[in-house]
C-alpha cells in the first residue's frame, strides 16, 4: 500500500476510535498535519483578520469549506484539525481548545461559550504504553448550548437542546432536552422546550 493509503488508514482509525500506537510506523504522519495545523491556527490566532479572512483560515484548519453562517472567534486552538465537523449558524466564543483527533462534530445551531475544552483523545492507563492514544469522538446535537469553561471529555454525546452549564466537567452522555452542571456533570432539570 502507498504511503497516502497507509497514511489515510491510521487518520481513519483515529476518527472511528481505538487505539492508535505511538511507535505506530505512520505516526509520523499524525504529526506532520499537527504541525501544519499549529501554523495556521497561530495565523488565526496572532493576525488580524476580516470575517472572509477568518473564514478561509478556517476552512483550511479543518480541511473543507466552513459554512458562512458559522462563527468561531480567535483565539481558537485545535491541535488536529481536520476531524472537526461545524453546521450552520454554530457561534463558537474565544478561547475554545478541540482535541479533534478522535472527532468532533457540532451539528446545526450550536452555542459554545468562552474557553471551552473537546476532547476526543485519551491516553492508555499502563505506564508502559501511556504514550498510545485512545480516540472516541465528541458529538453536540443540535441546538445545544455549552456555557464558560465547559469540558467534554472523549467519548460524550451532548443531546439536541441540551444546556451544560458554565465549568462542568461532562464525562457521560447528555440526553436531549436536559440541563446539566457540575462536575462531574449531573441532571439539574430538563430544559423549558
Amino acid at each position: 500500500m502507498d504511503l497516502l493509503g497507509v497514511t489515510k488508514d491510521i487518520l481513519k482509525q483515529a476518527r472511528d476510535g481505538g487505539i492508535i500506537e505511538f511507535d505506530h510506523t505512520n505516526y509520523s504522519q499524525i504529526d506532520t498535519i499537527v504541525e501544519q495545523n499549529a501554523e495556521l491556527t497561530t495565523l488565526f490566532n496572532n493576525t488580524y483578520h476580516n470575517a472572509d479572512g477568518r473564514r478561509e483560515l478556517l476552512s483550511k484548519i479543518f480541511g473543507y469549506n466552513l459554512p458562512a453562517t458559522t462563527t468561531i472567534n480567535a483565539p481558537f486552538n485545535t491541535d488536529f484539525g481536520r476531524h472537526t465537523r461545524v453546521g450552520e449558524r454554530v457561534f463558537i466564543n474565544k478561547d475554545c481548545l478541540f482535541v479533534d483527533l478522535g472527532g468532533v462534530t457540532i451539528e446545526d445551531d450550536v452555542l459554545i461559550g468562552p474557553r471551552v475544552t473537546l476532547i476526543s483523545v485519551n491516553h492508555v492507563e499502563n505506564p508502559s504504553q501511556r504514550r498510545n492514544l485512545i480516540t472516541k469522538s465528541v458529538h453536540i446535537k443540535r441546538h445545544a448550548w455549552l456555557g464558560a469553561n465547559v469540558t467534554v471529555l472523549p467519548g460524550v454525546t451532548i443531546g439536541e437542546n441540551a444546556i451544560v452549564g458554565a465549568g462542568s466537567v461532562v464525562t457521560k452522555d447528555v440526553p436531549d432536552n436536559t440541563v446539566v452542571v457540575g462536575n462531574p456533570a449531573k441532571k439539574l432539570r430538563m430544559t423549558n422546550v
